[in-house]
């Protein structure tokens, strides 16, 4: 089946043949009709299932079919808001591609760049927007953006823009809205609050479903190594001269995880990038193209920078520190074994992280493999580190020396 049976307009079917795309993906198949005919949509679908193309396709060809397209004073007919940075900028590539050969205009805004050259964009007038949520509503508050003719609005990776705390400036941008427009939400998995939120600000959408979220492809190979926390930096260097070759994503759940790691494996020689929210955007975007024309080999991040980065042919995933949410193992390991390939999954698990363990085998209900032949095996008595909160430097029930001198003139 290819894109003609959507009755597309001739020059985006050029594109779309042009970018080498044969026949639609699943999900794609199931939202083009749907926005097309101008419904409401939730779509849930992992990242690297075609999602952008499954609205940017018909956003397009509205827009192209519009007489109003023509017209020089152009306003913002379709607003994409993404959470990230790199999201917005390959979300804005997509549509400059899949909208070549048409008069349409895309620009995209983010926070942590010059905000000048992003208002001479939209003094220009453009018909398509992608923006960030904090860098929109900024623009917005200084009259230099003007919302009130969109058609579209899309909700990108929702459940990211819940987990960064951007929820309520995406109602605010949803008000600023049209209260007729068409708003799609796209999502890799539905939490309870994003179900919320789409009960709140859709009209009986249509809800489309691509794959089980709490399924591994058959294509990744699993490995789970249980080991202290002071000896995973010892095991992963183990596994990268040992074990994983290739083209490999690292994961850490903080910043100065990330910053770590990368200290460590660039002193003992390896070809390795990082991305987080620290590092400014000439940076981040600099250290992924060097992973994608493999000038290095290992990306290290954090979910919030790595999430819906299109990596193909990734050959592993490490998962260094291990998720605390079971969706979020589902979505890092299903970055590789793609299109036939198979693909590695190796996972770091210290004393303390083992509940999570659980919490992932019930929600993928099934096992995952343990590797126990290397060379940093964990205790099995060994408990898990408690952290004492800061501020708690005294025993309980023993009093400071100042206390002890503050109640002595109280008797005074």
């Amino acid at each position: 089946m290819s894109f003609e049976k959507f009755k597309l307009h001739p020059i985006l079917l050029e594109a779309i043949s042009t970018i080498g795309y044969e026949a639609p993906t699943l999900v794609q198949d199931q939202t083009i009709p749907v926005v097309l005919d101008g419904k409401d949509v939730i779509t849930s679908a992992q990242t690297g299932t075609g999602k952008t193309a499954a609205f940017a396709i018909p956003i397009l060809q509205g827009l192209i079919t519009s007489q109003e397209a023509s017209k020089p004073n152009k306003k913002i007919k379709a607003l994409i808001v993404s959470p990230t940075r790199e999201l917005a900028i390959q979300i804005a590539k997509n549509f400059k591609s899949y909208g070549k050969h048409s008069n349409i205009r895309s620009a995209m805004i983010y926070g942590g760049t010059e905000i000048e050259p992003q208002k001479e964009l939209l003094a220009k007038g453009i018909d398509i927007l992608v923006a960030t949520p904090g860098r929109l509503l900024d623009l917005h508050k200084q009259d230099l953006l003007n919302l009130d003719y969109i058609r579209t609005l899309v909700l990108d990776e929702a459940d990211l823009m819940l987990a960064m705390g951007f929820i309520d400036d995406v109602k605010k941008i949803e008000r600023l809205c049209p209260e007729d427009k068409q708003t799609l939400l796209f999502s890799a998995t539905i939490p309870y609050r994003i179900e919320q939120l789409a009960n709140q600000i859709l009209n009986n959408p249509e809800r489309i479903e691509i794959g089980q979220n709490d399924s591994v492809a058959s294509s990744v190979h699993q490995l789970l190594f249980y080991v202290s926390k002071r000896h995973k930096i010892s095991l992963c260097l183990h596994l990268l001269n040992n074990t994983v070759s290739g083209s490999i994503l690292i994961f850490r759940r903080t910043k100065f995880g990330v910053d770590k790691l990368y200290e460590r494996l660039k002193d003992e020689g390896f070809k390795v990038e990082r991305i987080h929210g620290n590092r400014n955007q000439n940076e981040r975007q600099k250290a992924l193209a060097d992973f994608k024309r493999n000038r290095v080999n290992i990306l290290i991040a954090t979910d919030v920078a790595a999430r819906g980065i299109d990596i193909s042919e990734l050959d592993a995933v490490i998962n260094f520190d291990m998720p605390n949410i079971p969706e979020t193992y589902v979505h890092r390991i299903g970055r590789t074994g793609r299109a036939g390939r198979a693909g590695e999954a190796f996972s770091l698990c210290s004393a303390d992280e083992k509940n999570y363990v659980k919490s992932i085998e019930q929600f993928i209900n099934d096992q995952i493999p343990v590797e126990n032949n290397h060379p940093f095996p964990l205790d099995p008595n060994a408990k898990p580190i408690i952290h004492k909160k800061k501020g708690s430097k005294h025993k309980k029930g023993r009093k400071s020396a100042a206390s002890k001198k503050k109640k002595r003139r109280w008797y005074k």
